[in-house]
C-alpha cells in the first residue's frame, strides 16, 4: 500500500519519562508545543504574501507568464505541505501511541459481520500500519478469530482514509472535500469487507496461514505523557525524511500542471462528460504507487484546470488504496483468486465513487 510507513518506539519500562518533577517534564512540552504553534499560525498566514514576493520581487519573474505561475506555485505549495504534514504527524504520533498490533487484534478478535467491518475500518484510519505490516497483520488477525472480511476492512481502510491525505484536502479545499473523502472511503473500507466475508472465500488463503501458531496477548505497557510527545517528535522527523522528496515531484508536477497546461484542458479528458475517465483514472493510478503527500498537489492542479472531483477523486483513491507491489506481499499469504477479488471490489468501490460525485456535483 501506499501509505508511509510510521515507526512507533516500543514503550519502555513503565518509569520511563517520568523525572522527580513531572510537572517541570510536561511543562516544558506544552511550553514548546505552544510557542511552536504561534510560530506555524504566523508562517502560515503569511505564505501567499511571501511567494508572491519571493516569485516577482526576489526572482524577478514576469507576472501573468507561465514561467512565473508555475515557480510562484511551487514556492507556495512546498512549505504549505510541509507545515501541513508537520502538524498533522505531530499529532497523529501522539495519537497512535495508544495503539500496538497486540491490541488492535483484541479490538478486532471475536467481531462479526457489520459491527467488526465498522470496528475494523475506523480502526485502520487511526492505526500506524502499511503495506509494510500486511502480511504479519493478516497472519496475527486471522489466527486469533478476526473473520476475513473484517480483516480486509481493516487493510483497505488503513492506506485508503489516508490521515495526511485527509488533513491535506482539509488545508487545500476545505472541509467538506475533506469530509467527502474520509465518508467515501470509509465507506469502501466498510462495504468491500463485507463483500469479501460473505463471499466464504477461507479456502483462497494460504494452508500455512492457519496452521501458524497462537500466542497469547501480553499486556501493553501504557507510555507516559512525556513519552508520547516524544512520539510525536520522532513521528515528525521520521515521515517527513520518508515524504520530502515525493512532496517536492509531486508539487513540481503540480506546478508544470498549473503553469503550462491550458484552462479547461483537462475537462476534455476528465470531465464529467467523459464518462470512460473514472475507470481510466483508477487504471492510472494503481501502477503509480505514490503516497498521499505526492498526490495531492497533482490533484490540486488537476482540478484547477477543471478535471472533474469525482475522476481526480477515483484517481487519488486508487494511487493510494491499490498498488502492484501491495499484489506482491499479499501474495504470500493470499491465493490469486482472493488478491484478484481484493483489487476488483475495491476498484469498482473507486469507481461508483467517481460516478457518483460527477453526477452530483
Amino acid at each position: 500500500m501506499s501509505q508511509t510507513a510510521l515507526t512507533i518506539p516500543q514503550p519502555g519500562p513503565p518509569g520511563e519519562g517520568i523525572t522527580p518533577s513531572c510537572g517541570g517534564a510536561l511543562r516544558r512540552p506544552i511550553l514548546w508545543g505552544i510557542t511552536a504553534m504561534l510560530g506555524w499560525f504566523v508562517l502560515y498566514r503569511n505564505l501567499a504574501p511571501l511567494s508572491r514576493w519571493f516569485t516577482y520581487d526576489l526572482l524577478k519573474f514576469e507576472t501573468g507568464k507561465q514561467l512565473g505561475a508555475a515557480v510562484e506555485f511551487f514556492v507556495f505549495e512546498v512549505p504549505k505541505v510541509l507545515l501541513l504534514l508537520t502538524l498533522v504527524v505531530f499529532g497523529v504520533g501522539v495519537v497512535r501511541s495508544f495503539f500496538t498490533p497486540e491490541r488492535t487484534r483484541r479490538l478486532l478478535a471475536g467481531r462479526r459481520e457489520f459491527a467488526g467491518n465498522l470496528l475494523a475500518a475506523l480502526l485502520g484510519v487511526v492505526t500506524p500500519f502499511c503495506s509494510c505490516s500486511a502480511v504479519p497483520l493478516f497472519i496475527g488477525f486471522v489466527t486469533t478469530g478476526v473473520p476475513l472480511g473484517v480483516t480486509f476492512s481493516f487493510l483497505i481502510a488503513a492506506p485508503m482514509v489516508n490521515e495526511i491525505a485527509l488533513v491535506l484536502l482539509f488545508g487545500l479545499f476545505g472541509w467538506k472535500v475533506a469530509a467527502l473523502y474520509f465518508a467515501t472511503g470509509l465507506g469502501i473500507a466498510l462495504s468491500a469487507g463485507w463483500v469479501i466475508g460473505r463471499l466464504k472465500m477461507e479456502r483462497f488463503v494460504e494452508d500455512w496461514v492457519y496452521q501458524m501458531p497462537t500466542h497469547s496477548a501480553t499486556e501493553d505497557v501504557a507510555p507516559t505523557w512525556p513519552a508520547r510527545i516524544r512520539y510525536g517528535r520522532e513521528a515528525v522527523q521520521d515521515i517527513l525524511k520518508r515524504v520530502w522528496l515525493f512532496v517536492l515531484l509531486g508539487i513540481a508536477v503540480g506546478a508544470g500542471i498549473h503553469g503550462y497546461v491550458p484552462e479547461n484542458f483537462m475537462a476534455s479528458i476528465m470531465g464529467k462528460e467523459a464518462w470512460w475517465s473514472v475507470p481510466l483514472a483508477v487504471l492510472l493510478g494503481v501502477p503509480m504507487y505514490s503516497n498521499a503527500a505526492g498526490i495531492i498537489p497533482i490533484v490540486q492542479a488537476l482540478l484547477g484546470k477543471g478535471a472533474a472531483l469525482g475522476t481526480v477523486l477515483a484517481f487519488m483513491m486508487s494511487v493510494i488504496a491499490l498498488s502492484l507491489p501491495e499484489a506482491v506481499i499479499l501474495r504470500k499469504v493470499l491465493k490469486l483468486r482472493l488478491i484478484l477479488v481484493f483489487f476488483g471490489v475495491v476498484a469498482l468501490g473507486i469507481m461508483l465513487v467517481g460516478f457518483l460525485f460527477n453526477w452530483l456535483l
